[in-house]
């Protein structure tokens, strides 16, 4: 990133048209100079007096006070924050956002990536149980700047404050002046410049930056947009994501790309009242196209409370949505189904699909006209590695939801962990990335990114390479997931972390989750976790209306062992049963195993009577 040293800017192209974006092979190739704000520079020239965000504020008015931006609006908004972080900090140096979900946050992103400094989307202090992961991030990123809003100024100063070292500088959003964007000096921004640094969720492992540049950013979008067919430009998004997750991130990138807008909520205020979701997307549907994603609970939580009242005019006609963020689940899907298809939910509309922070975010979906569905594999065979299809009704049948084509221009490999050697279609192993939207690497962790990001495909296959087009020497993304291609499609079995060898077997430990969950209507579905320290230990919570005080757990316990030692062969040393909320979560929202099981091991994971 350069300073712009006083030179003349073109004025903005027209807005982008998405057929520019494809070379003569029909991959994605960007036209020269394309960044985030490059794309919004567009946006302003071309339709600045259109809303570009709206904001439903339901802490306000339980309807939703509607805030909005239009294009014009942010413009002004990008260059007075922007003025003040260039007080403050310099091309290149960290500017993390610490504050509440709303439009200020969306201004204090784009403000921070358009002053040539490196934004890092987090959260306010505010957020339960999860201090520790905003300690880690914000002494790994080392931000000279601070942004958050006068709501949470108080709570964000004093964490701060407690951090070892100096206290970086604190801005409060919300009281920068619009007069102050006179001040803004212009900035050069490259597309292989860092946009910001998406801290991973910690499922697995302790957070760490991906460093995310313009052009993997602009890319996904682009993978997106076609993936899912959005090119009608008459598209908006509709989003309760978190705004530092990047599925957040990319429900305000949409619009960024190609001129639309985004309908932003809370997490809490859909928590709360899900059906505002719904309301929303149903607004959003009468004037064109919208897009929305959220993973597996958000659709079993809509399903289950966000029902629309009878006679109510709802109308989801017209909606895509995604459902990712770990493996997919049909039981999530059906249920949400079931309940709006008689709203006019078509069965086309969700989309199944994979992606990882790494590669920014999209990885693979399915296909526009593809109705989900599961199929139905060997336990065993499936565990050991080979995928052999057999009936839903076979006793040692497991489910598996494939997650559709990967992304155009993104080539994906199965791979053996161990030697680096490309495998068969049917063959379960590692999935490794190559494509434009892969992240640069790590942020301070240069093993990590030779590691992880330098990995290189030590032998193809002779035929029907799925590396085929790409240099042999040529580096490949690991994503340390599990998966395999069946029938043209990529299905996610597991994270290599999580697999479990028990007796000498190896088990996915969502397939006992699953077994557990089903097991007795006092399980919470969806709320299990498994993992074994150094056996098999079995973490569930009490289904809703479970949980009255004083309840004999023992005979949930026995069933749960029973069915899992019926379906797997294998007995739970230990199995707990926990009030809801109990399991420790990631910021997503997805239950973290490996939290879990440190907690079970350090005795603060208790249950009554298990």
């Amino acid at each position: 990133m350069r300073p712009a040293l006083g030179r003349e800017f073109a004025a903005p192209p027209g807005l982008l048209d998405i057929e520019d974006c494809v070379d003569l092979n029909g991959g994605v190739a960007l036209p020269p100079g394309t960044t985030l704000i490059s794309l919004i520079e567009r946006n302003i020239a071309n339709v600045g007096e259109t809303v570009a965000y709206r904001y439903l504020d339901f802490g306000r008015s339980s309807d939703g006070d509607v805030i909005e931006l239009t294009w014009s609006q942010l413009d002004v908004r990008l260059r007075a924050i922007g003025s003040r972080i260039q007080k403050s900090a310099s091309a290149g140096d960290r500017v993390a956002v610490l504050a509440p979900q709303g439009l200020d946050y969306v201004t204090g992103f784009f403000a921070a990536v358009k002053s040539g400094t490196i934004a890092v989307p987090l959260f306010a202090p505010e957020l339960p149980g999860h201090a520790e992961r905003l300690e880690t991030a914000l002494l790994d990123a080392r931000p000279a700047l601070v942004l958050t809003t006068t709501a949470a100024e108080k709570s964000v100063t004093a964490f701060l404050d407690r951090l070892p070292g100096a206290a970086p500088e604190v801005a409060v959003v919300d009281r920068i002046s619009d007069a102050a964007a006179a001040d803004f000096a212009p900035v050069v921004i490259d597309e292989v410049d860092i946009s910001h640094l998406q801290y991973t969720s910690g499922a697995t492992r302790p957070p760490i930056g991906v460093e995310i540049t313009h052009r993997a950013v602009v890319t996904n979008l682009i993978q997106m947009i076609f993936a899912i067919d959005l090119m009608n430009r008459n598209t908006h998004g509709v989003s309760w994501l978190p705004l530092y997750h990047d599925m957040g991130l990319s429900m305000i990138g949409f619009p960024a790309t190609y001129g639309g807008h985004s309908t932003l909520m809370s997490p809490t205020a859909f928590i709360r009242r899900p059906q505002r979701w719904i309301k929303a997307l149903s607004d959003g549907s009468r004037e064109g196209r919208v897009v929305t994603a959220a993973p597996n609970f958000a659709y079993e939580w809509t399903a289950q409370r966000g029902r629309p009242q009878p006679g109510a005019d709802v109308d989801l006609s017209n909606v895509v949505m995604i459902i990712g963020s770990e493996p997919v689940s049909m039981e999530a899907i059906g249920a949400f189904t079931e309940v709006f298809a008689p709203h006019g939910l078509p069965p086309t509309a969700i989309k199944p699909s994979y992606g990882i922070a790494e590669a920014t975010l999209m990885v693979a979906t399915t296909a526009p006209d593809a109705v989900p569905a599961e199929s139905y594999f060997d336990i065993e065979r499936l565990a050991a590695g080979v995928a052999v299809r057999v009936g839903a009704e076979a006793p040692n049948a497991v489910a598996q939801v494939p997650c559709g084509r990967v992304a155009r221009s993104l080539w994906a490999v199965i791979v053996d962990p161990e030697t680096g050697a490309e495998i068969p279609d049917g063959r379960v192993g590692e999935i490794w990335l190559h494509g434009n939207n892969v992240g640069r690497g790590y942020w301070n962790q240069p093993e990590q990114t030779h590691k992880i990001f330098g990995a290189r495909v030590a032998e193809r296959l002779q035929s029907a390479s799925r590396a085929a087009g790409v240099p042999l020497d040529a580096d490949w993304l690991r994503t340390t997931d599990l998966g395999m291609f069946f029938d043209g499609e990529l299905y996610v079995t597991g994270r290599i972390v999580d697999l479990m060898e028990i007796d000498g077997r190896a088990f996915y430990p969502q397939d006992i989750e699953a077994t557990t969950a089903a097991a007795s209507p006092s399980v919470r579905r969806g709320y299990v976790t498994a993992f074994t320290a150094p056996d098999l230990v079995i973490v569930a919570e009490r289904a809703a209306g479970r949980s009255r005080s004083g309840s004999d757990p023992w005979p949930v316990v026995e069933e749960i062992r029973a069915a899992v030692q019926r379906k797997h062969g294998v007995t739970a040393a230990d199995v707990l049963l926990l009030p809801a909320g109990a399991i420790p979560r990631t910021t997503s929202g997805k239950l973290a195993r490996r939290a879990c099981r440190a907690e079970y091991l350090d005795g603060t994971l208790t249950a009554k009577g298990s």
